[in-house]
């Protein structure tokens, strides 16, 4: 058996006897079958050979019934003949063959690599040589194709070539066995949680692939209420958050951690006024924040290509459970030609492709327009979006937050804000209270639950 495993010029990076080996063990021990194709993500496109596609995929298929047949020689050519593939996929004797030709049945895992290893090189080469014929054609804006290069070699490490076409039924059982799991464990959340206990109850946590949009006028709280949810999910629940922080320093942040985590006045601790009783509140907030997979960018003018190549290469590193843009109007327009409403929805629609790219929630901080100060209720909605038309049709939750004691002295919801859902694509609108604790000054559940989550001290 003629094998190549040379990377020259005409034969692209491949491993016959590792695939070889692959599919004689399955067919020796179905169970390996299993093993690989879960555990590794093996797929039939993996497979250099086109006949050697085609016997993994008899094998899929055989295993995918609603009354799953055994896999081996046997089965699997009665399969290839029936879909008129058993020539093409060497015939009778070959795939009698191949469980003859397994050196050691139990090291299929280190076949299986292999030949994923090699797929990947393959996908690399292909996308090397993409990239490489639209910089020689494309006469087009070098940064958009800096991003695309960068997007096409991350799926290319990551094993996507894209969405595939699933059948409904594939679909749904994933969804029942995820629903069974989360029933089983009793939880209810399904997405990275905010850490205050009546939004995660409406939204279940925010959802991977989602764009959530927090909304507000200036002084309501919106930047204070996302570097706490940043902090809740990042130290109470060991989600990776990335904050990209377009008008805060990150000094700035840092010190609205500390102070959240450690419950001391923010004004204080920024003028260094800390006593000598509160130091070891700091120390110990500093260690626990210190540990947590939290990463901040700072960068005040960037762009929504450079923040996605950025979110990109740090999820290669750390696996993110959320991503933070404060705030969308600050995003640098990638051509300044394009309109306001036309640049804002670019932005926007970046984002939402790289919820979906990342398989992430991301949050957008927005402003409001001015309209909301010229109504007699001042209470937000959805046309109050700067720029809505596009942020409102890419986002899949909107919240506002609002303060009602901001305009009225003599407010009866004094110390409280309104968190209202103005759009939830995958669920119920409806609005939750916090309490805004003057001693802090911090946001915390109206029911004051110590498990609900804290804002970082002063407002945003």
């Amino acid at each position: 058996m003629a094998v190549s495993a040379a990377h020259g010029a005409s034969t692209p990076p491949q491993n016959e006897e590792a695939e070889v080996a692959v599919l004689g063990t399955i067919l020796m021990t179905e169970q390996a079958l299993d093993q690989i194709f879960v555990d590794l993500r093996l797929g039939a496109e993996d497979f250099y050979r086109p006949r050697h596609q085609l016997i993994f995929r008899a094998m899929l298929r055989l295993k995918e019934k609603a009354e799953p047949e055994a896999v081996d020689a046997i089965t699997v050519c009665d399969d290839l003949r029936r879909e008129g593939k058993l020539e093409e996929a060497g015939g009778d004797g070959y795939v009698h063959s191949l469980p003859a030709m397994v050196p050691a049945a139990g090291a299929v895992r280190d076949y299986a690599r292999i030949v994923r290893e090699h797929s990947m090189l393959r996908r690399l080469l292909g996308a090397a040589r993409d990239i490489q014929e639209k910089v020689a054609t494309d006469s087009g804006d070098p940064r958009a194709l800096v991003e695309q290069a960068e997007q096409a070699i991350f799926r290319a490490g990551h094993h996507e070539d894209g969405s595939q076409l699933r059948a409904i039924e594939d679909i749904l059982h994933d969804e029942l066995d995820k629903l069974e799991r989360l029933s089983k464990e009793g939880q209810s959340l399904t997405g990275t949680p905010s850490g205050y206990r009546d939004l995660d109850e409406i939204t279940g946590g925010f959802q991977p692939g989602n764009l959530i949009v927090l909304a507000a006028r200036p002084a309501m709280g919106k930047s204070a209420l996302a570097t706490n949810i940043a902090e809740n999910a990042a130290v109470d629940h060991g989600k990776a958050v990335a904050m990209f922080s377009l008008e805060m320093s990150e000094g700035e942040l840092a010190q609205r951690f500390i102070a959240s985590r450690a419950r001391i006045n923010g004004e204080s601790l920024r003028k260094g006024k800390v006593s000598a009783d509160q130091w070891p509140k700091v120390l110990k907030a500093t260690e626990k924040l210190g540990r947590a997979p939290l990463f901040v960018d700072d960068s005040s003018d960037i762009g929504v290509l450079e923040l996605r190549a950025k979110a990109r290469r740090l999820h290669q590193r750390h696996p993110l459970g959320l991503l933070i843009v404060d705030y969308l109007q600050l995003i640098r327009p990638e051509d300044p030609r394009d309109g306001r409403v036309e640049q804002v929805g670019k932005m926007s629609r970046g984002l939402k492709i790289l919820a979906r790219e990342l398989h992430i929630p991301v949050i957008a901080i927005s402003q409001l327009s001015r309209a909301v100060e010229s109504r007699p209720d001042k209470k937000p909605m959805m046309a109050d979006l700067r720029e809505s038309g596009n942020i409102e049709q890419d986002a899949d939750l909107v919240m506002f937050v609002y303060r009602d004691e901001y305009y009225n002295d003599d407010s009866e919801k004094a110390g409280l804000a309104d968190i209202i859902i103005g759009k939830h694509r995958n669920g119920p609108v409806g609005s939750i209270e916090l309490t805004f604790v003057e001693r802090y000054p911090a946001f915390r559940t109206k029911a004051r639950d110590h498990d609900a989550g804290r804002v970082p001290a002063g407002i945003g």
